[in-house]
């Protein structure tokens, strides 16, 4: 008879930025959710997570000191990317367009229609949408880089101020490097 394996828990890291705490999850293989704490769906979100990985547990990780590291770095305006493997389930089509999120350079946006073309999707315009709403992994998938197709700031959970205040520091980074 084998025996059980225990998995190691999920750690969750409260992060102060300036955009106000941010809630990080990892484990010894990386980034499973970063979030705004104040964020509407973040009770589920972490339910969601909870019901597929088990317990997570308040602490720290080596992922989640890189991953603070890596945001003071950003926020002080001298990183652009980010190191941490996001581990980030979602069927393929949603996959697809977080995918396609990473692709987006800093300082730049692109409407949900322009990521709908990019995945080869071009009449899937408002399941992109739900696919960016459904990422949990604030900033380093940069879900706050699309907007209305008339350039309006549109659908941020993490609030339309915060996307703002994104944007403008990303918009701020782009010249420096």
């Amino acid at each position: 008879m084998g025996s059980l394996i225990q998995a190691p828990p999920l750690v969750l890291t409260r992060i102060d930025t300036p955009l106000g705490e941010m809630v990080a999850v990892t484990d010894e293989v990386g980034l499973h959710l970063f979030e705004f704490h104040d964020r509407t769906a973040l009770p589920t979100e972490m339910r969601r997570i909870e019901s597929r990985c088990g317990a997570v547990v308040e602490g720290t990780t080596a992922a989640s000191d890189a991953l603070q590291r890596e945001l003071a770095e950003y926020f002080a305006g001298t990183r652009q990317t980010f190191g941490a493997r996001i581990v980030q389930r979602g069927s393929p089509f949603t996959s697809r367009v977080w995918g396609a999120l990473v692709e987006i350079p800093c300082g730049e946006t692109r409407s949900y229609g322009q990521i709908a073309e990019r995945i080869g999707q071009p009449s899937a315009v408002r399941a992109v949408a739900r696919a960016n709403g459904a990422n949990q992994v604030a900033i380093l998938v940069p879900c706050h880089r699309v907007i209305g197709a008339d350039g309006t700031l549109v659908g941020y959970g993490g609030k339309l101020w915060r996307k703002k205040w994104l944007l403008d520091h990303e918009q701020r980074l782009s010249k420096l490097f």
